[in-house]
């Protein structure tokens, strides 16, 4: 029996990574963090518990990889979503569409999620952050921006911030306020996007 080629392993590593991202995210969005242990993250991607230790240096950093993965995706579907389309504040809408959304659908994630980003671990850099970066630099530059460098930072604390403000325990913002907000601040029209009412609310 020939050993795996390279190509080969590192695609089982890919899988393995992947898998362990995926229950992390599942697992913490039922749980909460706390109650969710590494062994049970390794059960649920049907991994060896030594593979999370291999590929994150701790829980914290998993869970920040994991929600960045998540917000990607998210992202990705959405300005990919049919009708597809390149005009850039079409795509600027989606995006931020796409985040709010987040914060709806997935309360406790993103709130475990950016208390983590506050704490002292602060902001993890990794594969899936700069997926995530690539997308909302690029969603910056098609909408028009000179200024990418400087817009897109921007545009990522502006988005951070409705999220908080949308999980906010005690005073929470109706998305639908601050969707309004940002979308002002960007000259871009109610209609664009994913509008709540399209969804129901």
């Amino acid at each position: 029996m020939s050993p795996r080629s390279a190509s080969v392993n590192e695609e089982l590593r890919r899988r393995s990574r992947e898998r362990l991202l995926q229950a992390t995210v599942e697992l913490v969005a039922d749980r909460g963090y706390e109650a969710t242990k590494l062994g049970d993250i390794a059960d649920r991607a049907g991994t060896a518990r030594g593979l999370v230790s291999y590929y994150f240096p701790g829980k914290r950093q998993l869970l920040q990889s994991a929600v960045h993965r998540l917000m990607h995706l998210t992202l990705e579907a959405a300005l990919e979503h049919e009708p597809r389309t390149e005009d850039g504040r079409e795509r600027l809408a989606r995006a931020i569409d796409a985040i709010l959304g987040l914060a709806r659908d997935q309360p406790r994630l993103m709130r475990t999620h950016m208390a983590g980003i506050l704490q002292a671990e602060g902001f993890v850099q990794c594969v899936e952050q700069q997926r995530l970066a690539e997308l909302l630099r690029d969603t910056v530059d098609r909408y028009g921006s000179a200024e990418v460098d400087t817009d897109y930072p921007l545009l990522r604390a502006l988005l951070m911030g409705a999220v908080v403000a949308v999980l906010l325990p005690g005073a929470p913002m109706p998305a639908s306020r601050l969707r309004a907000e940002l979308f002002q601040r960007y000259g871009l029209d109610w209609e664009l996007g994913f509008p709540p009412d399209a969804h129901g609310g």
